[in-house]
Formats: C-alpha cells, structure tokens, sequence
C-alpha cells in the first residue's frame, strides 16, 4: 500500500505539472480575448449575440473601481437570486419529493455560501432541497462564482502587466469569455467521463426500497442530477455536493479513477493560472517559481497528513485493536488512508469543500494539516483564480519585506512597491484573520456558540474553529460534528463567508489599479529577482511566518492539544 501510494503520487504531482502549460496558455488565450483560430469562429457569435443582450461594449475597459463595482452589483444580484429560488422551491418545478421551503436563515448561510464559492453546506442535499433549487439556485452559482474568481485574478495580472494604464479590463467581457470559453465546455468534458465511472444524472423521483436488515422499514435511494453538478463544483473548486456524503458518495465518486480525476480536476485551473501569470508578465521563471512554491506546501502537507492518518491511533495500539492500515475511521474502503488523507490536502489547499472523508474523523495531526491549509490563504495553488491573487499578494508582502532587510525600495516585476501597495494586501490578510478569529472567539463566549460542536474540549474547540477558518477561506469543508443548522451559526457563518471573499476581492482589485498606472524601471544590481531558490524559500518563510504567528495559538488550543493527549495522556479525553 506504501508503494502504491507513492507511485500515485508521482503520478498526481507529474500529470499536474505537465497539464500547467497547456492550460495556461488556453487561459491566456481566454483572458487576452483571442485564443486559436477555430475556437474563436466557435464561441464569438455567442458572445457578440450576449454582449448586444446585455449592452456591453468590450472593448470599453474600466477602471478598478467601475471593475469592483460590476463584479458586487454581479454577485449581489446573483444572492438574491438563489436566496428566491430556495425559498420558493415548494412552488418551482422539478421538485418530486415535495420539499417545502428552506428556512430563511438557512436559505441566507446557503446563498452566501455558493455566491461567495464556499459551498459551505449546513443541509443534507437529499433531504432538503428540489432538483431546481439544485441545479439553477447552486449549480448556477458554482459557474459564476469561479468565474468571478478568475476574473479578478486576470485583472490584476493585468495590472502587473501594464504600464501607466487607467484600465485593468472590462468585467462582463471576462465573465462571458470564462463561462463560454472555459467553465461550461470543461464541465461538459468532465460530467462525460464521471458518468462513464458511474456517476447518476437522472431526474426520476427517489427510488423506495426496504433493507434486508429491517424488512419492515421503508427507505429510499437518492436519484438526481449528480454528474453534472460534480462536473463544477469541482473544476470551479466549489464543493458543494448533491448529496451529504458529498464526493464520499458511491454516486458522486464511485471509483478511484474518479477520485484521482477529480483531484487532478481541481487543480487544472489554479496550476494554469500559474504559468498564465509568467507568460503575461514576459517572466515564465517567475511562474513556474510560484508554481514550485505551490507544489513544495502541498507535497509537505500531504506527506504529514499521509503519516498522521497512517500511523493511527496509539490509543487503539495500546488496546490491540488497531487497523493494519491506520485510521479508517471517517474514511471509505474504496478510497483508503492514503487517496482519503491526499484529497483532503488538495481539497483544503484549493479551496474546494468537497470532501471523500470526514475531515472530524481525522487524527489530530491530520485535522490540523487541513485546517492550516486554509488558513495559509487558500494560496496553495486555492481556488480557480483566489488562488494566483491570494499568492500574488504574498509575493508583494515578501519582496517589500526583502526590500526592507536590504535597505532599498523594493520592486516587483520593474514597479516599485510602496506604502499604497503594501496596505492594500495587508488589509487583505488582516480581513481573513479577524473574520477567523473574531468570529471564532464570540462562539466560544456565547451559549449559542458552544450549543453547536458535538464534542468537548479541544475537539470541540477544533470543531468551532474549523468552520470559521473554512467560512473565512472560502473553503467550506467542515469538522461535520459541528451543529451548523443553527440561527447562531447560519448567520454568524454565512457574514464569514461574505467578508472573507468580498473584502478580500476589493483590496485586491486596488492592488490591480495601483500596479497598472506605475511605470516600469528597468532592473538595477539590487533588483530582487522573482524566481530562483532565493525567491521560492522567501516566499515560503512569509507565507508560513504569516500563517504561523497568526494561527498558532488558537491551533495550539485545539489541535495541538488534542494530539499531545492522545499520545502521551494516561486518561482518556
């Protein structure tokens, strides 16, 4: 199993680094709005057919504010859309099971939840919402809100690129070129080969049966449009699943061909978006160093995650009961310690909810890899587009530290960095941090609060943080023994989820602004280059100092505590 795990692996690691610059040039082709010869005779008429619909000119660029102000009047409208479709899904069509209306606080969690590409799920699929509500208010929401995502992230490549501009691109051009382009024909692909694996796409009422175990009871098997909602919510690293399960259900990730395709799947974008950056900054080292970067966190993090859930539980050792293959508990049969512990690591560092084991289940070492995953800011390749401008305003925050050791203004790319820029991506950091732990820390003190998690202790305390620090990151996999379903928790969660991803986007797109009207210097003697070993360890130490410092001693209250009263506590907890 060891052998296999590691030729898989190399495998994942490999099939990524070759699939980075094919995609990352059909992205720039996206992006730049050109792209091949025959694609563009394909989608073109579509678009000039939406963008007349719609009376956008896109040639007509704007500015970051204009850009900003598109990009919240777009995603507002698209909230109140999908918070109308789950409150009147009782009276919309495709509903055969009859399902009332949801809650209005659950509809507020859940629509904030897919409008911000969360997907945090505080509901059970099956048993909560109609195939409308399913595919037009969630599955709509997985396609705009990763194009959003990467909308941002061009525009601020963009304005790395460009010198003395007012413009970092036209919002609704981007957005229709991303759907039209790339999300909608990728998803196409992708639903294709999950139904071969056989994942269900049906519109049939929920087939009854009645178990062998209790032959007088009455159950029934979920049915529904599964392939195509998995097709995006993993390319556009949403999550958010069909089912409860979510991808730990047979019928939405029935075979490890499946589970592998669907990792792969969720860092296509994200490790494209890398080489995209080098090439539209005349700097492929440069791309390819964040991409290395990138590669180093995620191969440490499921290394450690790998061992943790590998060597189990000591506690089971003691007892003589323990598994001959490590911590199987939370996890499926079919998947094993191994793909379970590596989709977590991917899951957790592209910001993609989607889960094929119960991250609560994990050993203490493996739940604290997946938390803190997120809490690097979601930059570990993250997701589609948060990714590369949650990295970006990394790189900006290591050169000017390394600006500030060497006593020169520091540059990024022939700009200089100065105190404008750095704001900006501090205001950026500190959102995620104060949406984290301020949230975190008014549970913990209020009933309503401590009502939620379903363990005591430093479990529960993990369980608590683990769900703001995925709110905040826009991750919205979850420590499942929390009680989300809650007014407290709908609404503290789903106000998370908001900040984390709007009042990260506008300093962000600031940062565009401000890059795009520098003028370029040329490079001195003590330029600092943006690719090499120097720049890829720099880098590392301000990303983990950053999420060290930040987070630690609320990790040291949960898991770390936890992991030292397993191993060395004589009492059980």
């Amino acid at each position: 199993m060891i052998l296999y795990g590691w030729i898989e692996f190399a495998v994942f690691l490999g099939s990524l680094a070759l699939l980075t610059k094919p995609v990352g040039l059909y992205l720039a082709g996206i992006l730049d709005g050109d792209g091949p010869a025959p694609l563009r005779k394909i989608f073109q008429p579509v678009e000039r057919l939406l963008f007349r619909a719609l009376g956008v000119d896109p040639a007509r660029e704007q500015d970051w504010k204009s850009y900003a102000k598109s990009l919240l009047i777009f995603s507002g409208t698209g909230f109140a859309f999908t918070f109308a479709v789950l409150r009147l899904q009782n009276i919309l069509p495709l509903n055969p099971q009859g399902f009332g209306p949801v809650g209005p606080a659950l509809a507020f969690n859940t629509a904030a939840s897919f409008v911000s590409n969360t997907n945090w799920q505080n509901y059970a699929g099956e048993t909560t919402l109609s195939y409308f509500a399913q595919m037009v208010g969630l599955t709509f929401q997985n396609f705009a809100s990763a194009a959003v995502g990467i909308a941002v992230a061009a525009a601020l490549v963009r304005g790395i690129a460009r010198t003395a501009a007012r413009t970092i691109g036209n919002f609704w051009a981007d957005l229709i070129r991303i759907h039209l382009r790339l999300l909608l024909p990728l998803s196409f692909v992708a639903a294709v080969f999950l139904l071969s694996q056989g994942v269900i796409q049906s519109f049939g009422p929920y087939v009854p049966f009645r178990p062998i175990e209790s032959p007088t009871a009455s159950a029934r098997i979920v049915q529904g449009p599964m392939a195509s909602q998995a097709a995006i919510k993993i390319l556009g690293t949403n999550g958010g699943g069909f089912t409860s399960a979510n991808a730990a259900h047979p019928f939405e990730n029935p075979t490890p061909i499946s589970n592998f395709f669907q990792m792969l799947l969720i860092f296509l974008i994200p490790s494209g978006l890398t080489y995209y950056l080098g090439r539209r900054v005349g700097n492929r080292k440069h791309g390819w160093a964040i991409w290395g970067t990138m590669a180093v966190l995620f191969c440490a993090a499921a290394l450690v995650s790998w061992r943790a859930e590998s060597r189990g539980n000591p506690r089971f050792d003691a007892a003589g009961v323990a598994a001959a293959d490590g911590n199987m508990e939370g996890k499926e049969v079919r998947f094993g310690v191994f793909e379970s512990s590596l989709f977590s690591v991917v899951t957790t560092d592209a910001s993609c909810g989607a889960v094929n084991s119960m991250h609560d289940s994990f050993t203490p070492l493996g739940g604290l890899v997946a938390m803190f995953n997120i809490q690097l800011g979601e930059c570990v390749f993250g997701g589609v587009g948060s990714g590369l401008y949650g990295m970006l305003v990394f790189v900006v925050l290591a050169i000017f530290l390394t600006g500030l050791m060497v006593g020169r203004t520091p540059e990024y790319l022939g700009k200089k960095i100065e105190a404008r820029e750095v704001q900006f991506c501090v205001t950026a950091v500190i959102v995620i941090v104060v949406a984290t732990l301020g949230f975190t820390a008014v549970s913990v003190a209020s009933g309503a609060g401590r009502s939620g998690p379903l363990n005591t202790g430093p479990h529960g305390f993990s369980e608590i943080l683990y769900a703001f620090t995925s709110a905040a990151g826009n991750n919205g996999s979850a420590f499942a023994g929390l009680a989300g379903d809650t007014p407290w928790y709908n609404i503290t969660l789903g106000l998370a989820m908001l900040i984390g991803r709007y009042l990260f986007i506008v300093p962000v797109l600031a940062l565009a602004g401000s890059f795009a009207g520098k003028k370029k210097i040329p490079p001195g003697k003590g330029s600092f280059p943006v690719w090499g070993f120097t720049f890829v360890l720099v880098l590392l130490g301000t990303i983990l100092i950053v999420g060290a410092l930040t987070f630690f001693p609320a990790l040291a209250l949960g898991p770390v505590v936890e992991h030292a009263l397993m191993t060395m506590s004589p009492v059980s907890y």
